[in-house]
C-alpha cells in the first residue's frame, strides 16, 4: 500500500517551476548534472533533456529502464545528503507538494541548486517539460516531448467530445483491499476520470488518498473498478467476497498505476487505455440492451 499512496502523491503537481535555496542556473545538457527526488520527475526529465544528464535519482525511479542502474538518493522522507554533496548536481529537481518541508530547509540549509516543479492538471505536464527544457538549454528535445503529448491529450479529447450522449460510468480507484484507498477530485487520476465520462465514486474524500471503508464502497456502487496489475487477484477476491451484497459487480479493470498517477510524460497513456476500456464498456452493454429490447421473431 504504501508503494501505491506514493504513486499518487506523486500526481500532485503545478506547471511552474519555482527556485529553492541556491538558485539553479541554467546549464548546457552537456554539463549538467541533475538529482531528481521522485519518479515523475525522473520521467519528467529523460523526457525533456535525456537520462544522460542524471547523476542519481529517488527511490522507486524505475522508467525509463536506464535509471534503475543509477544510485538512488534516498526517498520522499528521507534523503542521503553526504552523497547527494558528494555528487556535486548542478541541480536538484523537487516537486512542490511532495518534498517535505524539512527536507528542503536542509537543501537550502546547504545551499544545493534546488528547483521545485509543481503540477496540477493533466493538461500542464508539457509546460512543465518545456521549463525543464529551458532549464536544462535542451528547448528543441523538450519541445518535442511537449507536442506529442498535446497531441495524443488532444486527439483523446475530441473522441471523448464526440459522443455527447454517452453514458456516464460511476468509478471506482482501488487500492489495496484491505483497507480500500481511494482518490479525490483533486486527484490528476479523478480529472482523467471525468475526461473520460465516469464519475468519481469518492470525489469528496477529506484528502488526496484516504481509506473507504467496505461499506461505504458497497454503497457508492461502483460499475467500473479500476486497479493496478499487480492486484488483480486480491481486487478480484474482494469483490468476490460481496457477490450477493453489491447490487450490480462491477467491471474490473487493470491499468498501470504508474500511467495515471505520476505526472510525467507517460501519463496521456494512462488516459488513453482508462478511456478505451470504458468505451469498450459502454459500447458491450448497449449491444446488450439492444439485444434484450429486440422484438421476438
Amino acid at each position: 500500500m504504501k508503494r501505491h499512496i506514493s504513486r499518487i502523491g506523486f500526481a500532485l503537481l503545478a506547471s511552474s517551476l519555482v527556485g529553492c535555496g541556491k538558485p539553479a542556473a541554467p546549464a548546457p545538457a552537456d554539463t549538467a548534472r541533475v538529482v531528481t527526488l521522485a519518479p515523475h520527475l525522473t520521467e519528467l526529465v529523460c523526457a525533456a533533456a535525456g537520462c544522460e544528464v542524471l547523476v542519481a535519482v529517488g527511490a522507486y525511479s524505475d522508467w525509463p529502464t536506464e535509471v534503475k542502474t543509477l544510485p538512488v538518493v534516498g526517498d520522499v522522507a528521507q534523503l542521503n545528503l553526504e552523497a547527494l554533496l558528494a555528487l556535486k548536481p548542478t541541480h536538484i529537481i523537487a516537486w512542490q507538494g511532495g518534498t517535505p518541508s524539512a527536507q528542503r530547509a536542509k537543501l537550502e540549509a546547504l545551499q544545493l541548486p534546488m528547483t521545485m516543479l509543481h503540477i496540477e492538471r493533466i493538461s500542464e505536464v508539457p509546460q512543465a517539460l518545456e521549463n525543464l527544457g529551458r532549464l536544462l538549454q535542451t528547448t528543441a528535445r523538450a519541445k518535442a516531448a511537449a507536442d506529442d503529448y498535446r497531441q495524443r491529450l488532444a486527439a483523446v479529447v475530441a473522441r471523448q467530445g464526440i459522443d455527447k450522449g454517452r453514458q456516464t460510468l460511476r468509478v471506482l480507484y482501488q487500492i489495496e483491499t484491505a483497507p480500500v484507498y481511494s482518490v479525490n477530485r483533486r486527484s490528476p487520476i479523478s480529472e482523467a476520470i471525468t475526461l473520460c465520462g465516469g464519475i468519481n465514486v469518492f470525489s469528496d474524500l477529506p484528502t488526496l488518498a484516504a481509506p473507504v471503508t467496505d461499506e461505504a464502497v458497497l454503497a457508492a456502487q461502483p460499475r467500473v473498478v479500476i486497479h493496478a496489475p499487480a492486484d488483480t487477484a486480491a481486487v478480484a477476491a474482494y469483490w468476490a467476497r460481496f457477490a450477493k451484497a453489491a447490487r450490480v459487480q462491477p467491471q474490473l479493470i487493470a491499468i498501470d498505476p504508474d500511467l495515471l498517477a505520476r505526472a510525467g510524460p507517460r501519463m496521456v497513456q494512462g488516459v488513453e487505455q482508462l478511456c478505451a476500456a470504458l468505451d469498450v464498456l459502454r459500447k458491450a452493454e448497449a449491444q446488450n440492451a439492444s439485444l434484450h429490447q429486440a422484438p421476438p421473431p
